[in-house]
């Protein structure tokens, strides 16, 4: 049976996808695996912005909420005493996630079911990297409320 010994946690830092954290470190904790805490600053939103002076702040904005993501599972790590790993890249989310998947036996992270015309034109993190990822992936499935 293949052993898992390092978790690649994905985290977007939003509310919906502290289920998936806190089920990613509960597996790790159960099996005894190292976790890689992964947020990916999506730097297609700045490419649509013009170069000038907002750029740096929404940047270091977009930086500071990263940080704040891995640290959440970092700390909630810490609580149930799982090392857990930070990094915060930049680029597509889902090339990232796979591309970090490489050096890890699962990748954990959320999804929110998108479906219809918002999948369309949104397209979906999730869905590609199950597609392409050199890894199992467990996806939670997250409700959104509202």
């Amino acid at each position: 049976m293949e052993e898992f010994k390092r978790i690649l946690i994905a985290t977007d830092g939003s509310e919906y996808t502290k289920t998936a954290v806190e089920k990613g470190l509960s597996l790790a904790k159960l099996i005894g695996a190292k976790v890689t805490a992964l947020y990916v600053i999506d730097m297609r939103s700045l490419a649509m912005i013009p170069p000038d002076e907002i750029t740096t702040p929404i940047y270091e904005i977009m930086r500071r909420e990263g940080e704040e993501a891995v640290a959440y599972v970092e700390n909630l790590g810490k609580s149930m005493g799982v090392e857990v790993e930070t990094v915060v890249l930049e680029g597509n989310p889902a090339e990232e996630i796979i591309r970090l998947g490489k050096d890890h036996d699962m990748i954990v992270m959320g999804t929110l079911g998108k479906s219809g015309l918002e999948r369309l034109l949104m397209g979906s993190v999730a869905e590609k990297v199950v597609r392409h990822a050199p890894c199992p992936v467990f996806l939670i499935r997250v409700k959104k409320e509202g």
